[in-house]
């Protein structure tokens, strides 16, 4: 799969991302190995956000980015497991 240019820059995170590793017991490094194991990404329902496609612990996972543009981060928006898709 072709990922787009933003794919590989620095990340970023924000708070809700942070109390939601807390509350699914995941650390940064899982999350990051989430990402390099990506298996596509789609838009996500809000704009200018993209829903990533993962597994971690043998189950299916969505991580939520949003590249600024500006700043060329790519911060992560939140991390759920397939299971509790809003």
């Amino acid at each position: 799969m072709n990922w787009p240019s933003w794919w590989e820059w620095e990340l970023g995170f924000t708070a809700h991302v942070e109390v939601r590793m807390e509350e699914r017991d995941f650390s940064e490094i899982e999350l990051r190995t989430m990402l390099d194991s990506a298996s596509k990404w789609v838009p996500a329902r809000r704009p200018g956000r993209w829903l990533i496609h993962t597994r971690h612990a043998g189950h299916p996972w969505f991580v939520v980015v949003e590249p600024d543009l500006d700043d060329k981060i790519l911060m992560i928006v939140t991390a759920y497991p397939e299971e509790v898709r809003p």
